[in-house]
C-alpha cells in the first residue's frame, strides 16, 4: 500500500487548503493511504538545540510520517507574500533530516495571488532535497471565488487541474 502524506499550510479551520487536500483524498484509490498534517500552530517552535537530540515528539511523529511515505503534497495559502510561519516552523524541523531527500513532492498555493510564497515555497522544498516536477505544482489563484465556505470546489477548472495533478503525483510515487 503507497501512503501519501498531506500538509495543510493555512492557520484557518476549515480553510481552501484543507477543501483541496480533502478532494484528492477522495480521489485516492484503495491501495493508498492518505495522512493529513493540519492545524499547524500546535507544534512547537523550531529550536536547533533540539533538532538532533531530546526531539519532541509531536516533530518525531512528523519526521517518521514522512519518512515512511511515498510523497508529500503540501497545500498552502500565501500570507503577506510569503509561506504561513507554522509551515516554515515545520520546515525548519526538517533542515537537519534526510526526510526530503529524493522524496517526491507536490506543491498546490492556493490563495488570492500566492506566486510569490509559491516560488519560496519550491526554493525551501529545493533546499530539503525534495523530488520536485513541474507537472506536480499548482497555482490556485483566486481560491476564494471557487471553493464555497463549505468546502465545495465549485469551479470546474480547479476541480479538473486538482485531478491532472493528483494523477501526475499519484504516477510519480516510487
Amino acid at each position: 500500500m503507497k501512503k501519501i502524506v498531506a500538509i495543510v499550510g493555512s492557520a484557518s479551520a476549515n480553510s481552501s487548503n484543507l477543501s483541496i487536500v480533502k478532494y484528492l483524498e477522495s480521489l485516492c484509490s484503495s491501495e493508498i493511504e492518505f495522512e493529513i498534517f493540519e492545524d499547524l500552530k500546535h507544534y512547537p517552535h523550531f529550536s536547533p538545540e533540539l533538532s538532533v537530540e531530546n526531539t519532541p515528539s509531536e516533530i518525531v511523529k512528523f519526521r517518521e510520517s514522512i519518512m515512511h511515505s511515498d510523497g508529500v503534497i503540501i497545500c498552502t495559502p500565501e500570507y503577506v507574500f510569503s509561506i504561513p510561519s507554522g509551515l516554515k516552523n515545520l520546515l525548519e524541523w526538517s533542515v537537519s533530516t534526510v526526510i526530503f531527500s529524493d522524496k517526491p513532492v507536490g506543491l498546490i498555493t492556493a490563495s488570492a495571488n500566492g506566486a510569490k510564497g509559491h516560488k519560496e515555497l519550491q526554493l525551501i522544498l529545493s533546499t530539503l532535497g525534495a523530488s520536485l516536477h513541474e507537472n506536480t505544482q499548482l497555482l490556485i489563484q483566486g481560491v476564494k471565488g471557487k471553493i464555497t465556505p463549505e468546502g465545495d470546489i465549485t469551479h470546474q477548472e480547479t476541480k479538473r487541474l486538482l485531478e491532472e495533478f493528483y494523477g501526475c503525483f499519484s504516477s510519480s510515487l516510487k
